[in-house]
Order: C-alpha cells, then structure tokens, then sequence
C-alpha cells in the first residue's frame, strides 16, 4: 500500500471516526503530504508503508528541520520564533498521530515519531467575548435555529455555558436528572478526571432549563439533557457550528467560540472583582496558576485598579 492511499483513508478516520474538526483535519493533512513529499525526495522515489516504517528519527528531524528553513525564507511572510514553534509542535503532533493510526490499521511499527521533542509553548492568553457579546450569543444563535425546540434548546446550552462557566464537554455530560436533582439551584457537575463541583444557577440560566425542559423530547432521568434531532446527546460539532454561523453575522474573530464564553465567564466575574480563589472553585481549575491567567487577560481590571489605588494615578 502506498503512503499517500494510507493518507486517504487516515484523513477519513479522522473526520468520520475521531469526528476531528475540520481546520484539524485539513491542517494535519496538510502537513503529511508535504512530509510525504519531502521523503519522497529524500528517499529518490514513492514512499510506501515498508519505507514510513524505516523512517529513522533522523529523517523526521530532516524534515521538520527543512520546514523551518522554508518558514523563514525571505520569500515567505515573515514569522515570529512563538509562530515557528507552534507550527512545529503541529507538524510533530500530526506525524504522530499518522504513524498511531499507521500502527492501529495497518500494522507499521515506528517509534521514531513518538522520540521528537515538542517544543514548549508560550501559554496563550484566554480571548474572551464583550458583556454585551456574551450576553446576546444565546438570543443570536437560537434565531438561526432551524426548529423551535431547537432554538429553546440552543438558549439553554448558551446561557448555561456563559452562566456557569461549563466547558462544552460538560454541559452536554449533563442528563435530565441532573437539572431534576439541581438543589438550591446548585447543579453538580463532572469536570475533568471524574472530578465533581457544584455551581450556582442563575434565575437566568434556570429558566432557560426549565424552559428546554418542558418541550424535552424524552424527559426521563437517564435521557441526555441536550439531544440532538435523534434524542441521543447532542454532538459538540453542532454547538460549534451553531455558534460559527452566529459569529459571522455579527462579524466576530475566529476565536468566539463556545469555551469563549467559558473564558468569558471568567473574565467578566474577574472585572466585577470576584475573588481569585471562588473563581478557581467554579472553574474547576485544579491548579490556581491556571486560573490566575484571567488577571493576565484582564488588563481593563488592571488599569482600573491602578487608577483607583496608586498615589500617582491622578497625575497621568
């Protein structure tokens, strides 16, 4: 089997199966076959699955190594070292994830991928919405809804994510039992690593779930609380694509996207001076450094605090 046919059917596996997004799949796709080029030259002809399984480490840091001479040729947009390493760590995480897929399908053995360093990365600031962005997305995108259950569906997912902070995996964890047992408008909710936290449910926010509840299509316990046309739980891609279709009419960067309301969140409990430590708790960040990331993003808090408290802020 030739290397470019195992390249079809990985980039299918990747859509289909591993339900990858699609900026995913074209980026990694992007970067085999220019790979799978480079080796072709390297190696003086067509490269099968007898030749990928031989690629010595060597081979591969060649052509991670020529990727980067050609990054930085002057006839190319120049690039900065952040840019450069992200790129890398992409090419490095996509030979890896071929040669798994290789290894898992078609029985070719090559730890030499998994032998490359990834560069360490510079920890991006989080890009949150405006106030009055967060606060119209829910209204926005259940306008675009194809049905009406569907856009008191996508109200309630939307207000939950910005009301509460819910990574999107989490929110549509959620069972209708869940918001039954919602005591003292405290849902609990499992995050990362089996980990549970309660959260407070905003009248907002609880009644638009009240709201989606009372035209569930399945309202027994066990039943998804989001579903999708089927009744089964609805799938992240269509929360993602509900959103993008928002985001450009209102002319919005890549970035609003649904974790960008969780980054919203965040940012906007930071700016009304909630504590460091209750925002880490509603989080469900096990660490504070990760929460501290919102006083970095936050400059506007910054500013005004500045303002309000040092000595000299009067005589700028």
């Amino acid at each position: 089997m030739m290397a470019h046919d195992a390249l079809r059917d990985w980039t299918e596996w990747l859509t289909h199966e591993r339900r990858s997004s699609l900026r995913t799949v074209e980026a990694y796709r992007h970067d085999i076959v220019m790979a799978l080029s480079f080796f072709e030259q390297h190696l003086g002809g067509e490269v099968d699955l007898t030749a990928l399984a031989t690629l010595s480490l060597a081979d591969l840091r060649a052509w991670l190594a020529y990727e980067t001479a050609r990054s930085e040729k002057p006839t190319r947009r120049a690039t900065n070292a952040d840019a450069r390493a992200r790129s890398r760590a992409r090419h490095v995480s996509a030979l890896r994830s071929f040669f798994r897929y290789l290894a898992m399908r078609h029985d070719v053995s090559n730890p030499a991928p998994g032998l490359l360093a990834t560069p360490r990365l510079k920890k991006r600031l989080p890009r949150p919405l405006g106030q009055e962005q967060a606060l119209a997305a829910p209204e926005g995108i259940s306008d675009d809804a194809f049905t009406s259950a569907a856009a008191i569906r996508d109200k309630a997912l939307f207000t939950l994510l910005y009301g509460t902070g819910l990574r999107i995996g989490e929110a549509l964890a959620l069972d209708v039992r869940d918001l039954t047992n919602a005591g003292e408008n405290m849902l609990r909710v499992v995050g990362k690593g089996g980990k549970e936290r309660l959260v407070p449910l905003l009248p907002a926010v609880r009644d638009a779930l009240e709201l989606w509840k009372g035209v569930h299509p399945s309202p027994a316990p066990e039943a998804p609380l989001f579903c999708g046309v089927r009744g089964g739980r609805l799938n992240p891609g269509v929360a993602q694509r509900a959103m993008r279709e928002w985001r450009k009419g209102e002319g919005l960067p890549d970035s609003a996207t649904p974790h960008a309301l969780r980054h919203s969140f965040a940012t906007h409990l930071m700016e009304g001076g909630a504590d460091l430590r209750a925002i880490q708790e509603l989080m469900g960040h096990a660490s504070l450094s990760t929460t501290q990331a919102y006083t970095l993003a936050d400059e506007k808090h910054l500013l005004d605090v500045w303002r309000k408290a040092h000595p000299r802020a009067e005589q700028e």
